[in-house]
């Protein structure tokens, strides 16, 4: 058992440091009262997403928690750990509101926050660091600190960092951020800083050189962690919330009895994913070679790109009837020297699959049920009202199709 297995006990949270990945105990009254954050860090307070030290009304924000849930699919707050960034969704989440006016001033934050990211080291002086913890679920109230979070990304652009985006609920529309930060490369923030942070001294004698840095010369040492789990279980590949295994349903359904459309969808449920994909065509029945749609990856600057060709198959299959080796041997067998291959399902892949396609370094992307409810949810499709408002746009039903496969009720084809 490792140190970041022995959670700090309540009662030390005010003297406690912040280590990566930590976890921290919530208190045991059953009140409110027991919430550790506002305990760990004095001053933030104890509800909401948005925690800070301060008042982002008079720009004047000390030190900033963000405080994620993981539990609100409509607004998947997501780190990914391989590139170090983290995204963010603001606190404007109901209609009838201006973007700025919440009532914790969070888009506040964001919006001044990323503004003077993008100006001098004075301008950016100005930024309080952001720390992010998130629930540890079933342990209570329980926290875990995940990191320094500095505003932006070294490889994003402007939009990218920080963008107003169009939701609805019940047809009313409104506006809420999407913030995107860059973990920084900081092992532990000690309680001197956090100190001289309240003290207003962020660039103090116990400023992590990361931030620093960033402050300074606007560098980015993003903190990367490579997964070591590449072959995901049944359970992590296919979506276990009801409302998620509805918008799976809804796929499904659409394209019951013409899956051959479904091939169409697929390549869009990719674009998603791969923004850079370029051209994606699906092939004629007669002659896919195996393959159901061929296209292009583009690589390098817009004046100067190159293309990387890949080969997709598509199966819109039940949920729990699983994608095996012979269906992915017959991609593996069409990818040709210098392709990559994309298989998309509304199932999940068989064990032996991942292991023999992981283990054997077959360029194949694998996208699983969970993950095209993911994407969906990331581009403002979080129900089934509006997966399947996309897929009657998209692949309206057709009177008649051409050239439709004979398939059981699972999806799988009877030949």
């Amino acid at each position: 058992m490792t140190v970041l297995d022995h959670p700090v006990p309540f009662e030390e949270l005010g003297r406690a440091d912040l280590v990566l990945d930590k976890i921290y105990s919530g208190g045991g009254s059953g009140h409110i009262a027991d919430d550790p954050l506002s305990r760990l860090l004095p001053g933030v307070g104890n509800q909401g997403g948005f925690r800070f030290v301060g008042s982002p009304a008079r720009q004047g924000v000390l030190l900033a928690a963000l405080y994620t849930t993981g539990a609100e699919p409509d607004w998947p707050d997501v780190l990914d750990p391989q590139t170090g960034l983290f995204t963010y969704f603001g606190d404007n989440r109901h209609a009838g509101k201006e973007l700025h006016e919440t009532p914790r001033r969070g888009n506040i934050l964001l919006r001044d926050s990323f503004a003077w990211a993008r100006e001098s080291a004075q301008a950016r002086a100005r930024v309080p660091p952001f720390l992010l913890f998130e629930k540890v679920p079933a342990t209570g109230r329980a926290i875990r600190f995940r990191g320094l979070l500095a505003p932006g990304g070294a490889a994003l652009t402007a939009d990218d960092k920080l963008q107003a985006i169009w939701r609805s609920t019940d047809g009313q529309r409104f506006q809420n951020y999407r913030a995107r930060f860059t973990v920084l490369d900081v092992a532990a923030i000690n309680r001197a800083w956090i100190d001289q942070l309240k003290a207003d001294d962020p660039l103090g004698s116990e400023c992590p050189q990361p931030w620093r840095d960033w402050v300074n010369g606007r560098a980015y040492s993003p903190l990367l962690a490579p997964s070591t789990t590449v072959i995901r279980s049944k359970k992590q590949q296919l979506p276990t919330d009801s409302a998620d295994r509805k918008i799976i349903e809804a796929i499904h359904g659409h394209f019951s009895e013409r899956w051959h459309d479904f091939e169409y969808c697929a390549t869009e449920l990719w674009r998603m994913f791969a923004p850079a994909t370029g051209k994606c065509e699906v092939t004629q029945r007669s002659r896919d070679g195996g393959r159901d749609a061929l296209g292009e990856y583009l690589l390098g600057p817009l004046a100067d790109q190159v293309t990387v060709e890949f080969a997709l198959e598509a199966k819109c299959y039940e949920m729990d009837s699983a994608i095996g080796v012979k269906e992915v041997s017959r991609l593996i067998s069409r990818i040709r020297s210098r392709q990559f291959g994309v298989f998309v399902s509304t199932s999940y892949f068989n064990q032996q699959v991942y292991k023999e396609v992981r283990e054997d370094g077959h360029p194949i992307v694998l996208v699983c049920a969970r993950d095209i409810v993911d994407v969906m949810r990331s581009h403002g499709y979080g129900t089934v009202a509006d997966v399947q408002a996309w897929l009657d746009q998209r692949f309206p039903p057709a009177p008649a199709h051409r050239g439709s496969r004979a398939l059981r009720a699972d999806g799988r084809e009877t030949g």
